[in-house]
């Protein structure tokens, strides 16, 4: 393992294909970690009125922290967040650090305090309406979720918050993929990118 590991941040609207990405990526390098910016969001009282696409949402702090710690080499305990409850474990996940770091989400380039950590910054751009069509094909295949209540959350905070505060993060990436790529074609081109800036290569 590299003396400080290489931080990689990856964001982008819902359903841009980020995750997939990060997946792809993680898979062909053996000393990674991968982290989901998702694993950091904060206790819901009522999911069918709350706003999981405000940045407030997540406990941002605590991830960089995290962070923090397994750049400087040290074991982090991260949160366990429990979707089914919306609400977080009394129990964390200890991991160590690793040479390569992932960590993905859409806030992901939206704090100036994670941004700062990032040895590379990559955003995933996809058309709206492709992102949209996904993102019901997941839900609702995937996860069991009704049509209309999808597309009520998409327009009542999903596609509001892409606009204020995800499309906007876009000017601070190092590099932006397209998410309509082929996933080879675009892990091939972010691992690239890692090995230019003195990343660790798979």
């Amino acid at each position: 393992m590299p003396e400080t590991p290489f931080l990689l941040l990856v964001a982008g609207g819902t359903a841009s294909g980020k995750t997939s990405l990060v997946r792809t990526v993680a898979e062909r390098h053996p000393d990674c970690l991968l982290l989901s910016h998702d694993r950091y969001y904060l206790d819901v009282e009522d999911p069918l009125t709350h706003d999981y696409d405000h940045p407030d949402a997540l406990d941002t702090a605590r991830l960089v922290a995290d962070l923090a710690l397994l750049r400087a080499g040290r074991e982090a305990e991260l949160p366990v967040y429990d979707f089914p409850t919306h609400r977080r474990q009394p129990w964390g996940e200890r991991v160590q650090p690793r040479g390569l770091i992932l960590v993905e989400g859409i806030f992901a380039l939206h704090d100036p305090r994670l941004r700062a950590m990032a040895d590379l910054r990559v955003f995933v751009q996809a058309d709206d309406d492709l992102r949209l069509a996904r993102r019901l094909q997941r839900d609702i295949v995937e996860r069991g979720r009704d049509p209309g209540h999808v597309l009520r959350q998409y327009l009542g905070t999903v596609r509001p918050g892409h606009l204020r505060f995800v499309a906007p993060s876009r000017f601070h990436a190092d590099l932006v993929l397209d998410g309509e790529a082929p996933l080879d074609v675009l892990a091939a081109g972010l691992e690239a990118m890692i090995g230019a800036r003195g990343g660790p290569k798979g």
